[in-house]
Protein backbone atom coordinates (compact mmCIF):
# COMPACT_ATOMS: atom_id res chain seq x y z
CA UNK A 1 0.00 0.00 0.00
CA UNK A 2 2.76 2.66 0.75
CA UNK A 3 4.33 1.73 -2.30
CA UNK A 4 0.96 2.87 -4.16
CA UNK A 5 1.17 5.96 -1.95
CA UNK A 6 4.70 6.99 -2.86
CA UNK A 7 4.60 6.12 -6.35
CA UNK A 8 1.37 8.42 -7.22
CA UNK A 9 3.26 11.24 -5.29
CA UNK A 10 6.33 10.76 -7.59
CA UNK A 11 4.06 10.49 -10.49
CA UNK A 12 2.45 13.65 -9.53
CA UNK A 13 5.79 15.54 -9.18
CA UNK A 14 6.31 14.65 -12.88
CA UNK A 15 8.77 11.24 -12.59
CA UNK A 16 8.27 8.42 -14.19
CA UNK A 17 7.36 5.64 -12.06
CA UNK A 18 8.17 1.96 -12.50
CA UNK A 19 6.91 -0.25 -9.70
CA UNK A 20 8.18 -3.95 -8.76
CA UNK A 21 6.61 -6.01 -5.69
CA UNK A 22 9.82 -8.00 -5.47
CA UNK A 23 13.72 -7.35 -6.03
CA UNK A 24 13.19 -9.88 -8.61
CA UNK A 25 11.14 -7.81 -10.62
CA UNK A 26 12.92 -4.93 -9.91
CA UNK A 27 16.34 -6.29 -11.37
CA UNK A 28 14.28 -7.33 -14.50
CA UNK A 29 12.88 -3.97 -15.24
CA UNK A 30 16.69 -2.73 -14.66
CA UNK A 31 17.74 -4.59 -17.45
CA UNK A 32 15.19 -3.76 -19.73
CA UNK A 33 17.04 -2.31 -22.86
CA UNK A 34 13.84 0.19 -23.35
CA UNK A 35 13.96 1.53 -19.52
CA UNK A 36 16.04 4.16 -18.46
CA UNK A 37 16.37 4.35 -14.27
CA UNK A 38 18.40 7.02 -12.45
CA UNK A 39 17.34 6.13 -8.93
CA UNK A 40 15.48 3.62 -7.15
CA UNK A 41 13.71 4.03 -3.85
CA UNK A 42 13.21 0.30 -2.08
CA UNK A 43 12.77 -0.51 1.05
CA UNK A 44 14.66 -2.89 2.90
CA UNK A 45 12.20 -5.36 3.31
CA UNK A 46 10.75 -6.91 0.27
CA UNK A 47 9.20 -10.41 -0.46
CA UNK A 48 11.26 -13.22 -2.06
CA UNK A 49 14.65 -14.43 -2.03
CA UNK A 50 16.47 -10.71 -2.44
CA UNK A 51 16.17 -8.14 0.31
CA UNK A 52 16.71 -4.03 -0.69
CA UNK A 53 19.98 -4.61 0.60
CA UNK A 54 20.61 -7.28 -2.27
CA UNK A 55 18.88 -5.69 -4.36
CA UNK A 56 21.37 -2.41 -4.14
CA UNK A 57 24.20 -4.56 -4.20
CA UNK A 58 23.10 -6.15 -7.74
CA UNK A 59 22.48 -2.63 -8.52
CA UNK A 60 25.83 -1.30 -7.46
CA UNK A 61 27.41 -4.37 -9.45
CA UNK A 62 25.12 -4.25 -12.62
CA UNK A 63 24.30 -0.45 -12.81
CA UNK A 64 26.77 1.63 -11.46
CA UNK A 65 25.22 4.73 -12.56
CA UNK A 66 21.57 3.94 -10.82
CA UNK A 67 21.67 5.58 -7.74
CA UNK A 68 20.05 3.87 -4.41
CA UNK A 69 17.78 5.06 -1.75
CA UNK A 70 16.83 2.57 0.87
CA UNK A 71 14.10 3.21 3.13
CA UNK A 72 13.13 0.86 6.61
CA UNK A 73 11.59 1.33 10.03
CA UNK A 74 14.45 -0.20 11.62
CA UNK A 75 17.38 1.45 12.97
CA UNK A 76 19.80 -1.52 12.75
CA UNK A 77 18.87 -1.22 8.60
CA UNK A 78 21.05 2.39 8.52
CA UNK A 79 24.07 0.56 9.65
CA UNK A 80 24.23 -1.09 6.56
CA UNK A 81 22.85 1.24 4.50
CA UNK A 82 25.06 3.45 4.68
CA UNK A 83 27.55 1.34 2.68
CA UNK A 84 25.23 0.66 0.03
CA UNK A 85 23.61 3.89 -0.70
CA UNK A 86 25.19 7.53 -1.85
CA UNK A 87 23.48 9.85 0.08
CA UNK A 88 21.57 8.85 3.38
CA UNK A 89 22.26 6.44 3.86
CA UNK A 90 18.57 5.80 4.67
CA UNK A 91 15.09 7.25 4.82
CA UNK A 92 13.13 6.46 7.46
CA UNK A 93 9.80 5.56 8.07
CA UNK A 94 7.35 6.83 8.75
CA UNK A 95 8.92 9.63 6.26
CA UNK A 96 7.23 12.69 4.35
CA UNK A 97 6.62 12.07 0.42
CA UNK A 98 8.36 15.56 0.15
CA UNK A 99 11.70 13.73 1.84
CA UNK A 100 12.10 11.42 -1.10
CA UNK A 101 11.14 13.86 -3.73
CA UNK A 102 13.82 15.86 -1.95
CA UNK A 103 16.32 13.13 -1.97
CA UNK A 104 15.92 11.98 -5.37
CA UNK A 105 16.14 15.73 -6.85
CA UNK A 106 19.53 15.50 -5.16
CA UNK A 107 20.67 12.31 -6.08
CA UNK A 108 19.60 13.31 -10.11
CA UNK A 109 21.35 16.65 -9.20
CA UNK A 110 24.57 14.92 -8.50
CA UNK A 111 24.60 12.38 -11.04
CA UNK A 112 24.16 15.30 -13.69
CA UNK A 113 27.36 16.99 -12.42
CA UNK A 114 29.30 13.80 -12.57
CA UNK A 115 28.51 13.20 -15.95
CA UNK A 116 31.14 14.55 -18.46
Amino acid sequence: MVRLVIADYLRECGYRVYEAVNADEAVAILQSPEVSIDVVFSDVQMRGDMDGFGLARWIRAHKPGVQVVLTSGVQRSAEIAATLCETGPLLEKPYPPQDVVDRIRELVAKAKRSRP
